[in-house]
């Protein structure tokens, strides 16, 4: 296809893990169609995702608060309409993303959005029908655009070019990101502990990732009751974050923006799994499933993207999670202790 003096327009606001998702994708179309220009309309917290990104991708920041009700709108879609694109990648599929899609529609320029399947998420989770991943329902909305994606996506950092981090990591390093949005997405943190103390017993340095407050209040006490463990968490900057990720032999990590950070690295990610599942379509790019760790049991998956409490009570899928079992697949991936 000829490219040259095209514009595409990629639509992703939130949230921090969707947006990382997106990376793999967009980063593989600007290195297959280097004269395709692309624009990424997202928030600016996550414009800081996109770390070495392709020459031909420039990322537009968008505070919302700044173009609130009816006059606010107007103002956004004016300042995007001066892009010009002439096509649009609806990769949020929300009402805010349908308004942009329609003003362009309007205008002639060929829009595609992602399939979330909505209609599909009671198979789901009657069945556990797997869904498409959403790095795959994407890169098909790129097809639909008439630029089908190879991903040839590897990681942020080339193997010749590592990131400076702000301070030695001591291996073997186990990278641990305990927290998730929901709770029925995260290990309870008893448990958790002891899955700390178990790796930093057998000589595993233990690296604590989260957010800032509550979190790092929280994982700054952990870290202080173990020899070899540390904590990160609000210590330092997004892209600090995530080239220290890249320095960890094993990321431990739920169903979060921190599996998919750490695997734009190329880190391997131990994954575990609670209310959500790998059928539910977010399993972490180029990952081995089999480090998914996912009791399965019947009442799994029971929500899509997490909530507040288990609806059956019990939380099962989560407090029958022995600690060995996570710990295990640690010695699995990194049998040797130096």
């Amino acid at each position: 296809m000829e490219t040259i003096g095209k514009r595409m327009m990629v639509l992703r606001f939130s949230a921090l893990g969707d947006v990382a998702m997106t990376l793999p994708v967009v980063y593989s179309l600007a290195r297959q169609y280097p004269e395709l220009h692309i624009d990424v309309v997202t928030r600016p917290f996550f414009a800081k995702l996109f770390i070495n990104r392709p020459g031909n991708v420039n990322v537009i920041a968008i505070d919302f608060k700044d173009y609130k009700g009816v006059s606010g709108t107007l103002k956004l879609l004016k300042m995007l309409g001066g892009l010009k694109p002439d096509y649009v990648a609806d990769l949020h599929n929300v009402l805010r993303s349908w308004i942009i899609d329609r003003y362009f529609r309007l205008r002639g320029v060929k829009v595609e959005m992602v399939d979330k399947l909505r209609d599909k998420r009671r198979r789901l989770f009657k069945t556990g029908e797997r869904q498409p991943s959403f790095i795959d329902r994407y890169a098909t909305v790129f097809k639909r655009l008439g630029y089908p994606v190879e991903l040839t996506f590897k990681s942020l950092y080339s193997p010749d070019s590592r990131p400076a981090v702000p301070f030695k990591v001591e291996h073997p390093a186990i990278g641990i990101a305990p927290f998730a949005r929901y709770y029925n997405k995260t290990y309870p943190a008893k448990q958790m502990r002891e899955v700390i103390s178990q790796l930093t017993n057998e000589g595993y340095n233990v690296y604590l990732f989260g957010g800032r407050r509550d979190e790092a209040e929280a994982l700054k006490a952990w870290a202080s009751q173990f020899d070899r463990c540390d904590s990160v968490a609000g210590l330092y900057p997004l892209h600090d974050e995530i080239a220290l990720m890249s320095e960890m032999d094993v990321m431990i990590s739920m169903d979060s923006s921190n599996q998919h950070m750490a695997a734009l690295t190329g880190t391997p990610v131990i994954s575990v799994w609670g209310s959500t599942t790998p059928a539910c379509g977010f399993m972490p790019y180029k990952q081995d499933e089999a480090n998914a760790i996912c009791m399965n049991i019947p009442c799994q998956p029971c929500t899509v993207g997490g909530s507040k409490e288990c609806p059956k009570g019990h939380f099962d899928c989560m407090r029958r999670l022995m600690p060995e079992t996570i710990v295990g697949k640690v010695k699995q991936l990194l049998p040797t202790i130096p």
